[in-house]
């Protein structure tokens, strides 16, 4: 472990981020968001799921600093009268949750597509990729339509709404894996061919054993780099699933259910409700995505420039 620890403080990887000042802020500011988000039962005033404390009264009261505004709300109420900050740290929670479970489904699917496809080759490669383009000719927004529709009608809507989590990581999770699969597939075509491989082979390992133990590895750099932007495009895809009224319901709060909720009150006066989740997604999706462009640049040697 120590040894481990010894070659990560001598590694190019955090030399590069210690004299990467836009890096830095994004990692400080993607730290706190998520243990805001994480914590959210622990520091948010208020429970947005505990019905016995939310008042209709309270609805749409402005952000504290505004005529009108409350000291028991900092940030405002909704039309539903939660607070707005603990819905925000609730609703931060959930989409995080919902996009990184996406990403793993998606990194899942992708890994192992790619992995068969650009090993195996031949026929079994076109059909694998053939599939991939036609994954990648349906939107997540018909993915959705498709599978909410299907869903509502066999269940029920109430029962939609009850799982709503899980199925929008499987709709998010299938939707984007070919993103995956082509990466992992271009790397495997690179390493294939190369001495160790050759080696592993003429000792007489078998495909999956070479694929897993020997080739997968040297494709972890590219997946790395994806995966930060997938979580970021996961984030932003359940945000316009729920403000489109097919991802999560108005009583789960998640940003893009937030931003939802109080689209149709702008206005009327009531801005607070949509724009405060609003700039709270573009935050988020603005470090991540910023973080992922400097660990491209990393990972990448033909980016270097010494």
């Amino acid at each position: 472990m120590k040894r481990k620890w010894r070659r990560f403080k001598e590694s190019y990887l955090l030399y590069s981020f210690k004299r990467d000042p836009v890096a830095i802020v994004s990692f400080v500011i993607l730290a706190i968001l998520i243990m805001l988000s994480i914590l959210a039962p622990v520091i948010a005033p208020y429970d947005p799921y505990d019905v016995a404390g939310i008042d209709i009264m309270d609805a749409e009261i402005p952000p504290l600093w505004t005529e009108g505004g409350n000291d028991n709300f900092l940030l405002g109420t909704d039309i539903q009268g939660r607070d707005l900050l603990s819905s925000m740290f609730y609703g931060l929670r959930l989409s995080v949750l919902i996009g990184c479970g996406a990403v793993l489904l998606q990194a899942m699917i992708g890994i192992f597509i790619g992995l068969i496809s650009g090993y195996i080759g031949g026929k079994t490669d076109a059909f694998l990729m053939r599939v991939a383009d036609v994954q990648l000719s349906f939107s997540t927004l018909m993915v959705a339509i498709l599978i909410s529709a299907i869903f509502q009608v066999a269940f029920g809507v109430g029962r939609y709404e009850e799982l709503a989590v899980p199925l929008l990581v499987i709709i998010i999770g299938f939707a984007e894996w070919p993103q995956y699969a082509r990466t992992v597939r271009a790397s495997v075509l690179g390493e294939k061919n190369k001495e160790y491989v050759e080696a592993a082979r003429v000792i007489g390992l078998s495909r999956i054993w070479i694929m897993v133990r020997h080739i997968l590895p040297n494709t972890m750099s590219p997946v790395l780099v994806i995966s930060t932007v997938q979580v970021a495009n996961a984030v932003m895809s359940e945000a316009a699933l729920s403000f489109l009224g097919l991802g999560m319901p108005v009583t789960k709060p998640s940003l893009g259910s937030l931003i939802n909720s109080g689209f149709e009150y702008i206005f009327s006066g009531s801005w607070w409700i949509t724009f405060f989740p609003g700039v709270l997604l573009v935050v988020f999706v603005l470090v991540v995505n910023l973080l992922g462009d400097w660990l491209r640049d990393v990972l990448n040697p033909k980016l270097y420039k010494g």
